[in-house]
C-alpha cells in the first residue's frame, strides 16, 4: 500500500513550488528532458491515448522562432530559459491506440468518428501538461507554463509536418531564479470552490 509523501516532497511539489518568470544561467539537459517524459508518461490519460505531442526548445534559433509568436512579455521568458517546451495536441491519437491500448485495440475505431475526439485529445493532454510540470518539479526543475501566443502561427511554424497536431500551451522550463516571482496569489480554502454530497 503507498504512503502519504513526507512534507518536503509535497512542499516541492506544490505548496513551496512557483511558477517562474526567469531563470538561474544553469543548463538543462537532454538527459533530463527525458527523465520527465519518463515520469510524465505514467500519468492517467483516457483509454491511454497519451495526445501531448512535445516539442523541446532547447536551441537560440528555436527559441527566437518561438519566442516571436508569443504576445507580452512571453518572448523574452522564451528566450531566456535554458529550454522551452511546446505541449502539443494529437487530434489523430486514435490511430495510434492499437499500440497503446492493446487488449481493446479496437476502441481506435469507437475514437474514429466520435464527435468529441477533438474535447477528448485537448482534456487528456492537459492532464498530461500538469503530468509535465509534476514530473519537472520532482526532478528539481521549475516551470513557466503559459498561454500567451498565438496558436495558429505556433501550429505552422512547428507542426507543419503533422497537421493533426495542434499546440496546447507552452512553458518555459530550468531551475527558477526566486528574484523574478513575486508573492503567491490567494490560494482559497476547501469550502470556497467544493462541495461534498
Amino acid at each position: 500500500m503507498s504512503q502519504p509523501l513526507d512534507d518536503a516532497a509535497l512542499d516541492q511539489l506544490f505548496r513551496t513550488a512557483r511558477t517562474y518568470n526567469g531563470y538561474l544561467d544553469k543548463q538543462v539537459s537532454s538527459e533530463q528532458l527525458h527523465a520527465i517524459w519518463d515520469l510524465m508518461k505514467f500519468g492517467p490519460t483516457s483509454a491511454n491515448m497519451l495526445p501531448a505531442r512535445m516539442i523541446w526548445c532547447t536551441t537560440p534559433e528555436a527559441k527566437d522562432k518561438l519566442a516571436a509568436l508569443a504576445s507580452g512579455t512571453n518572448g523574452d521568458k522564451i528566450r531566456k530559459a535554458p529550454v522551452t517546451v511546446i505541449i502539443g495536441t494529437d487530434l489523430h491519437f486514435h490511430t495510434r491506440l492499437p499500440e497503446l491500448f492493446p487488449h481493446a485495440p479496437q476502441i481506435a475505431d469507437v475514437f474514429a468518428n466520435h464527435p468529441d475526439r477533438e474535447v477528448m485529445a485537448l482534456r487528456n493532454s492537459s492532464l498530461q501538461g500538469g503530468y509535465f510540470i509534476l514530473a519537472a518539479r520532482a526532478l528539481g526543475l521549475d516551470t513557466g507554463p503559459m498561454s500567451g501566443f498565438d496558436n495558429a502561427a505556433v501550429n505552422a511554424a512547428f507542426f507543419a509536418d503533422t497537421p493533426n497536431v495542434e499546440s496546447n500551451f507552452i512553458s518555459t522550463l530550468g531551475y527558477g531564479d526566486p528574484a523574478t516571482i513575486f508573492d503567491r496569489s490567494p490560494r482559497p480554502d476547501f469550502d470556497t470552490f467544493n462541495t461534498i454530497l
